[in-house]
């Protein structure tokens, strides 16, 4: 089935052309749209006439979710605005404030459906529940698994986290609405009524998807730390150049899906020819570009490369930084021998998370050189790594 609309409505694999992402992103909000509109339709009729609190509490649900898609529908459409003056980049997280907004949608109506469930448990009435009733519930849940199965499909085809999280919500209330078919067949064959709390169950599990989702979509507007599998290609693709022995310092910013910008210091031997180092890195930027659809700005640092005492230098400057912590590297490293005074100058990087000191580490970095060779002065910055 979801092949079929595909192949329907989209007619077109290249998730690279914004176009063709935005017809996959507007198949997946329309189709969200009509399936919880008919979902809730239905299951507000059967909770009306079986007079069940919980059924109706999921019909709100499939409501607030087909609002959601209609508000993610409009957001990708605004995020396919052409870029202008005042937005050079283009207006790509208009996907995530839609986002936000259907998070914070969804917590409100989360919250009043707990306040009402509190009043049903209060006051509580039976339902009235028949074989008929059972049998739509159950249809709804395959419906409902489908949907998830449909939504992860296009999430994963044109990697959106808006409509990954939208997938997930989808288990959510499948949970929510299977709570629902166990409560129904409970007052049916127990003559007891758990609607009460089985309606607060569902609010519980819509208020904890809202809450989840706003913090991966505030995550995504503050700017997040870059998927790690994207920085080794990005890392394993820059060892295919000529000149390029190592890149260090990467940035990745997201201005929304598909326009990722990335900046990093290339490292190219010091006695090389400018001119065609130069010509090496402008082809490197303009293949990632093709490969990975990112603008990318390299900076070249210079290093030395042909000189034995420098690097063992620096080899003895990696050995001790790897055994004060694995996780730690140095770049740019320079080296000025004196006679009396070596000077080692280079930058230490630690992890963003680091706990420490950063007088400490820089401290403890000079005296293991200086212990090894007491001609050695260790000239230091260390810095956090942004991946």
């Amino acid at each position: 089935m979801t092949k079929l609309l595909i192949k329907l409505f989209v007619k077109s694999n290249d998730v690279k052309d914004l176009k063709v992402r935005n017809k996959y992103a507007m198949l997946s909000s329309i189709t969200g749209i009509i399936v919880n509109i008919l979902l809730s339709i239905f299951k507000f009729i059967v909770g009306l006439i079986s007079n069940s609190m919980s059924i109706i509490s999921d019909a709100v649900n499939n409501i607030t979710d087909a609002g959601s898609s209609v508000v993610s529908m409009i957001g990708f459409k605004l995020s396919q605005k052409e870029i202008d003056k005042d937005h050079p980049w283009g207006h790509g997280r208009m996907e995530y404030v839609a986002a936000f907004i259907v998070d914070v949608l969804i917590i409100i109506v989360g919250y009043q459906l707990l306040q009402t469930s509190i009043g049903k448990i209060i006051n509580p009435e039976m339902p009235s529940i028949t074989n008929v009733t059972i049998i739509l519930l159950v249809v709804a849940i395959l419906v409902k698994l489908w949907l998830f199965v449909f939504y992860r499909k296009i999430a994963n085809t044109i990697d959106s986290a808006a409509i990954r999280g939208t997938a997930y919500d989808s288990i959510s209330d499948t949970i929510s609405t299977l709570a629902v078919l166990i409560s129904a067949i409970v007052a049916k064959l127990a003559n007891v009524s758990i609607d009460g709390y089985i309606s607060i169950l569902v609010s519980m599990f819509i208020l904890f998807t809202g809450c989840k989702a706003l913090k991966e979509t505030i995550d995504l507007l503050l700017g997040e730390k870059p998927d790690e599998e994207f920085v080794k290609e990005i890392e394993e693709f820059t060892k295919n150049y000529e000149l390029v022995s190592g890149i260090h310092d990467i940035m990745v910013h997201d201005y929304g899906p598909g326009r990722k910008i990335v900046s990093f210091h290339a490292e190219v031997p010091s006695d090389c020819d400018i001119m065609k180092a130069h010509d090496i890195i402008d082809e490197m930027e303009q293949d990632i570009y093709k490969k990975f659809n990112c603008i990318t700005t390299i900076h070249m640092d210079p290093i030395v490369t042909d000189d034995e005492e420098i690097n063992q230098m620096r080899e003895l400057v990696e050995k001790q930084v790897s055994e004060m912590n694995k996780e730690y590297s140095i770049h740019d490293f320079r080296m000025t021998d004196g006679g009396e005074h070596i000077n080692l100058i280079f930058d230490l990087v630690v992890p963003r998370d680091s706990k420490i000191d950063i007088k400490e580490v820089q401290k403890e970095a000079q005296e293991r050189l200086h212990n090894i060779n007491n001609k050695i002065n260790a000239v230091i910055k260390v810095e956090y790594s942004y991946v």
